[in-house]
């Protein structure tokens, strides 16, 4: 059981992968739902992983991205735009394509536990 944050600003997601990860047994951090927010919880919040909308309300997580590098958090990026939504520094991470379906968190959640 793994405690994962979740950042995405679109509620609806939010509730689904938060389910999603329940079902798979772990525990959730947030969600965050904007960039203020999510950098916040990096800072004061304990979890093992973090899943990343690219797009927060018109701003980008890559600041958040690059707080979890830091600190040495592995993380997803989750995304409509899937790999297209992925600017120069952050092609080489992992990213979730939305829609996705359980299976696909659990797979991908296993690779950043490697």
């Amino acid at each position: 059981m793994a405690r994962i944050l979740i950042v995405e600003d679109e509620m609806l997601v939010a509730m689904l992968i938060e389910d999603t990860l329940n079902d798979l047994g772990h525990v959730v951090v947030g969600p965050a739902m904007r960039l203020e927010t999510a950098l916040a919880a990096v800072e004061t919040e304990s979890f093992d992983y973090a899943i990343l909308d690219i797009n927060l309300a018109g701003k980008t997580s890559f600041p958040v991205a690059d707080l979890l590098v830091e600190k040495g958090i592995p993380f997803m990026f989750a995304s409509g735009y899937g790999a297209a939504g992925l600017t120069d520094g952050y092609r080489e991470c992992p990213i979730l394509q939305k829609p996705f379906v359980g299976q696909e968190v659990a797979k991908m959640l296993a690779t950043l536990s490697q």
